[in-house]
């Protein structure tokens, strides 16, 4: 293969049009001292040996690097988010530390939750789960990490969301933290409530304080302990119970502090206008500090997505509460989308920090999908997949479809079927690496494994499908030679899953790798695919070589 064959390669099949002779020739090479015999061109093994080396470009194509608009407000992007930020495992004993915030940061991740309690002298801060068995951390060693390793893996903004159990002195004294540890780079708007939200451009090093405002949160918690009251004979497990966020204050309730002032000490008329004075100036401290203001509005659901054209907001929802909010408000959901901030969250049965699909979410418009990070499985792929387009920065622009309104005030409408909008075709030829990642005893004692592969999408429900390679018995080098089609109606929310399993007769298959490609950004070609373990981490030699066509 000349020089000139290369170049015709490139152009013809990667689709790599502006390709040049050139180009083609220093790919031979660095490659000709696998060909003895073919000094001016790349026999069969050296053009294979190309075909899996970094020589090849990727399926997505890093050196694009952030690529998306980013001057738009944050509404109108898919942001990193992460759940109980602070946990290193499960969600009732595990412990709490700032060492998961640190790797979430440094994975891209933006958005971190913290909830905050007072300590146990009730005179300073923790960060923990309420009401489980999970060890404190101090707030202020979760803040000094996040400002360390905010920005290792992005330039654009960090949100931090507070959920909140503090009386209004140790509101302030928050205040005062965030205050002296981020300084100049933290985020407080001029105006108490923001019409339109800033781009994640104009945001770029800047550090965001979601939660909410004191005066909402202490009617919301009034409400939710209206609420466990009346549900204090429901069974421990029930999902509603492990849902909710509970009222208390490590042995005391919102009473014991809403109403301070109402304390002994202040016995006279002067003494409770001074504690209302300093309650009143700590929470406009506090409330100075919040540029995304969360909240529900009272009433109902519908009342929950009213879009306000003069301020926006964020609401949350957990994932019980928005799949049966999408099966009568689903328009209305985009709706308010558009404009306003939805974070999901996982439901509170979720004991082992599993997560749940996150698609519900994304094809709603929800920006803020919020995810156990330490729960590995097929969901945080799906997740980690999302959030490998537009470089890794952890805001991904949502699609137009989610963004436009129609000449009568019409929204995208998720569970309409829409047409087919394009073919992807991905032939999968083969897989090799590990052998040299893997002991040789890892899948099968006494011979070679035998590989199967998983090829699917993820993506809106008609175009959500797995489809499976037969299995190669008995090799290290697996080659399947087969092509399969996904017809799509929304590539620009489809997911392209690929897992390698090792087919056993009498137990659990064993898991051979797995990677999650945002569609929109693949690249046509023939590609070299590197796998991922569970945990999201990248094997050194693990690959597929599979080729991806747009028809």
């Amino acid at each position: 293969m000349t020089a000139t064959h290369l170049r015709s390669f490139l152009a013809e099949v990667q689709r790599e049009d502006n390709a040049t002779e050139e180009e083609a020739q220093a790919i031979i090479d660095g490659h000709k001292h696998l060909s003895i015999f073919h000094r001016s061109g790349l026999n069969l093994e050296s053009f294979f040996n190309y075909l899996f080396s970094h020589h090849n470009n990727p399926p997505l194509l890093p050196s694009l690097g952030v690529h998306q608009d980013m001057s738009s407000p944050l509404s109108h992007y898919f942001i990193y988010t992460g759940h109980n930020s602070y946990l290193t495992g499960n969600q009732l004993s595990s412990d709490c530390s700032d060492v998961p915030i640190i790797n979430a940061l440094e994975k891209g991740v933006r958005v971190i939750e913290l909830d905050i309690w007072p300590n146990e002298s009730k005179d300073n801060v923790d960060v923990l789960h309420g009401r489980t068995l999970t060890s404190p951390v101090a707030l202020i060693k979760c803040l000094r990490s996040i400002k360390q390793h905010a920005f290792v893996a992005s330039e654009y903004p960090v949100v931090i969301t507070l959920e909140d159990h503090l009386t209004p002195d140790l509101q302030a004294k928050v205040a005062e933290m965030i205050t002296q540890t981020f300084g100049d780079i933290l985020f407080a708007p001029t105006s108490e409530s923001l019409k339109e939200f800033p781009s994640p451009e104009s945001l770029k090093g800047r550090i965001i304080i979601s939660t909410k405002p004191p005066k909402e949160y202490l009617e919301a918690k009034e409400v939710q302990e209206k609420e466990e009251e009346s549900q204090q004979e429901k069974p421990a497990d029930d999902e509603e119970a492990w849902g909710k966020e509970v009222p208390s204050l490590r042995g005391g309730t919102i009473s014991d502090y809403k109403n301070i002032e109402d304390d002994d000490v202040l016995d006279d008329e002067e003494d409770i206008d001074e504690a209302e004075k300093s309650r009143q100036d700590a929470a406009d401290e506090y409330r100075r500090l919040i540029a995304i203001h969360a909240g529900k509005p009272k009433g109902g659901l519908t009342e929950c997505l009213k879009v306000d054209p003069d301020k926006v907001r964020r609401l949350s929802l957990s994932e019980l509460q928005l799949e049966k909010a999408a099966e009568t408000h689903g328009k209305e959901i985009v709706r308010f989308t558009q404009r306003n901030i939805l974070r999901v969250y996982p439901k509170g049965t979720r004991i082992t920090s599993t997560n749940y699909n996150p698609l519900i979410g994304w094809m709603h418009g929800a920006q803020m999908v919020a995810f156990n990070m330490q729960g590995y499985g097929r969901s945080l792929w799906l997740m980690q997949g999302m959030f490998k387009a537009n470089g890794g920065c952890g805001y991904v622009k949502k699609p137009d479809l989610l963004l436009k309104v129609g000449p009568n005030n019409e929204v995208f409408d998720p569970r309409s079927h829409l047409p087919v909008k394009t073919t992807l075709k991905v032939t999968i030829y083969m897989g090799e690496g590990w052998f040299l990642d893997f002991k040789h005893t890892h899948f099968d004692k006494f011979s070679p494994p035998d590989f199967y592969a998983r090829v699917g999408i993820a993506g809106v429900p008609n175009d959500t499908v797995m489809k499976k390679t037969e299995k190669v018995e008995d090799n290290w080098s697996p080659s399947w030679n087969q092509v399969f089609k996904f017809p799509l109606a929304v590539p620009e929310l489809a997911l392209l899953r690929v897992e390698v399993h090792e087919y056993d007769m009498s137990e659990k298959d064993d898991f051979g790798g797995q990677t999650c490609l945002p569609v929109w950004e693949l690249r046509s070609g023939i590609r070299a695919v590197p796998l991922y373990s569970r945990k999201g981490d990248k094997y050194a030699n693990v690959k597929l070589l599979m080729h991806f066509e747009f028809i």
